[in-house]
């Protein structure tokens, strides 16, 4: 692909250079080649992009004063996104390989155009794949589970009977999609439980990326529902009748109770906590091991955007580091007075 062809799709301005140059990856700055795009967000990494092989450099406007002769460059507002949709397109698709002769196919399967299907996958009965989605080794999709176009399942993957998946969602390695919710009834007299019954559904939507050995639960009578665009990261579990938002991040390690919401564009770091019935509003953002209590609601609501909670309860991190600052001087002082029996 030319530069020029690359920036009437992704925008920005060839403030310097060629519009026919030859771009076909991007790249680290310490392993770029001519044909190779890197990025820079202030003077210092420009300076360091100016320095390495790379024949085009990505940057804010009036990021630096003057440009190296020798450098094709981009003008771009936000440099890190246009570079990381540059890689996007530029990337070579994986050709289609059909079916392999040891995957197992059930009855009454429907495999759309272009789809590949690995050895040691296990397609169960009225399965439907759309057009280009690969589904790799040893990968086990339910009977009656949709699975939309362009989707890629890493190898390991099981999903359960009746699981739905949009267009364009991937899922790694060793992720369970699917499974029963922990969901039980307890006898008072005998002390024994019984499964709450776990015959919902869950929904996938489009440009979803799920972690390795992530877990999604099903619902129990309904559905739990990831919306268009979130991100999970490895080693998260999500709850049965969970609802998660448009374009959330969910950072590793971390746990979401059974029916909780959490609102678009928010984001929860590693290790959170999100209690049984609770709240997480649009946009907000949980702090490392924050924490929500079962049924409590979380907001942004008379904060500035931007704001990160951090504890358990989660609240605003200034108010976490006058309240740390206050028992700080409280065991000073203790310590300063001594005990007294």
């Amino acid at each position: 692909m030319t530069l020029g062809e690359l920036i009437k799709l992704l925008g920005g301005k060839l403030a310097q250079g060629d519009e026919e140059w030859s771009i076909d990856g991007v790249s680290s700055r310490a392993l770029a080649s001519p044909s190779d795009a890197v990025f820079a967000e202030n003077a210092v990494s420009a300076q360091a992009a100016f320095s390495s092989f790379a024949g085009v450099v990505v940057l804010r406007p009036g990021c630096v004063p003057v440009y190296p002769p020798d450098k094709n460059i981009v003008e771009a507002e936000h440099p890190r996104l246009w570079f990381a949709r540059a890689g996007a397109l530029l990337r070579l698709p994986l050709p289609a390989l059909g079916v392999h002769p040891q995957a197992a196919i059930g009855e009454f399967v429907e495999l759309a155009k272009g789809v590949t299907i690995g050895p040691g996958a296990v397609l169960e009965n009225y399965v439907h794949v759309g057009a280009g989605t690969r589904i790799e080794a040893g990968s086990v999709v339910g009977q009656g589970s949709r699975i939309g176009a362009f989707c890629r399942i890493y190898p390991r993957v099981v999903l359960y009977p009746g699981t739905e998946l949009g267009n364009h969602v991937v899922v790694h390695a060793g992720a369970v999609l699917g499974a029963d919710g922990f969901g039980y009834v307890r006898d008072s007299e005998t002390g024994a439980y019984t499964q709450f019954p776990q015959q919902g559904t869950l929904v996938i939507e489009d440009d979803v990326e799920i972690g390795a050995n992530s877990t999604i639960d099903r619902g129990a009578l309904g559905e739990t529902r990831i919306r268009r665009g979130t991100k999970i990261d490895n080693l998260v579990h999500v709850g049965h009748n969970c609802d998660v938002g448009e374009d959330v991040i969910l950072v590793a390690l971390t746990g979401i109770s059974g029916s909780s919401t959490v609102g678009r564009g928010a984001i929860l770091a590693g290790q959170v906590g999100i209690g049984d019935h609770a709240h997480v509003g649009p946009g907000v953002i949980l702090g490392g091991q924050s924490g929500v209590f079962n049924g409590k609601t979380v907001s942004n609501e008379g904060l500035r955007p931007g704001t990160v909670l951090y504890g358990t309860p989660a609240r605003p991190l200034k108010q976490v580091l006058r309240e740390q600052a206050v028992l700080a001087r409280l065991a000073r002082k203790d310590r300063g007075q001594g005990t007294k029996d």
